[in-house]
């Protein structure tokens, strides 16, 4: 059902079952897939591609040019996966030629009223962004985790799963998987392993064990990081979580917080 006020300009493609609620705009270079709806005075533009059972909320803004002076109206794309929430006044930008072309939303993440993700961003599946949780461009928020409410992450940085970012919290470096960080600016550091969100994404007793010890020896100990990654390798079971950790933090550019 499409409200006869909205405005869906000439080359927009809406699946039959898409609801398209009064005085939303869509772009001509839109996509969006069956069970999608958008709510009333929404904006929808650019080159973006909406997938299925995505709830859009009024005056969101999704797709408008990048924040980015760089920006001179290059085709540059924002892709979004299936069952997304988009809370009102979210703003969520296309990627630029300077960076990665597109940025990209996976499945059943929430995006609370005034989060914002800027240019470039990597968003992974079953992602919560609290109400007025910013991203910079370049950012990559990997499955599951949790950004509260006023945070804001630094261009670059990436955001470990099941990680969670406290409310206010400004994050200038990565973010190991599986952590609690909290603080503001250089008061920024690990608080502790993320063990009620692990427990109710269903891990194991012994995997969040294990992870409590990779988790002292990381933090707590004192050891410089690559001395620190040694005693995990040489120590601990060598589970899926203790490995994917260890690479996270091995393949950080901006260094981790710790």
């Amino acid at each position: 059902m499409i409200h006869p006020s909205a405005v869906i300009q000439q080359g927009a493609e809406l699946d039959n079952d898409v609801e398209i609620g009064p005085g939303v705009f869509i772009g001509p270079h839109v996509r969006i897939g069956r069970g999608t709806r958008v709510g009333p005075n929404a904006v929808i533009d650019g080159w973006t591609e909406i997938g299925q059972d995505n709830q859009i909320f009024h005056l969101a803004s999704v797709g408008g040019i990048p924040q980015d002076l760089k920006y001179k109206g290059e085709e540059t794309w924002l892709k979004i996966g299936d069952r997304n929430i988009i809370r009102e006044f979210a703003t969520l930008h296309p990627g630029t030629v300077t960076g990665d072309n597109e940025t990209t939303v996976g499945n059943g993440n929430l995006f609370m009223a005034y989060s914002h993700v800027a240019h470039d961003c990597h968003i992974g599946n079953g992602v919560v962004m609290a109400n007025g949780a910013t991203l910079a461009g370049h950012v990559r928020v990997d499955d599951f985790a949790i950004l509260g409410g006023l945070c804001a992450i630094h261009q670059f940085v990436r955001i470990g799963a099941h990680a969670m970012i406290g409310g206010g919290t400004m994050v200038s470096q990565d973010i190991p998987p599986y952590t609690i960080v909290t603080g503001d600016r250089k008061d920024v550091r690990l608080r502790g392993l993320n063990q009620v969100g692990l427990t109710r994404r269903g891990f194991s007793e012994e995997n969040i064990a294990t992870l409590k010890k990779a988790y002292r020896i990381l933090a707590l100990s004192k050891l410089r990081l690559a001395d620190a990654l040694d005693r995990i390798r040489q120590e601990l079971p060598q589970t899926e979580e203790v490995k994917h950790l260890v690479s996270f933090i091995e393949q950080s550019q901006r260094g981790i917080c710790r």
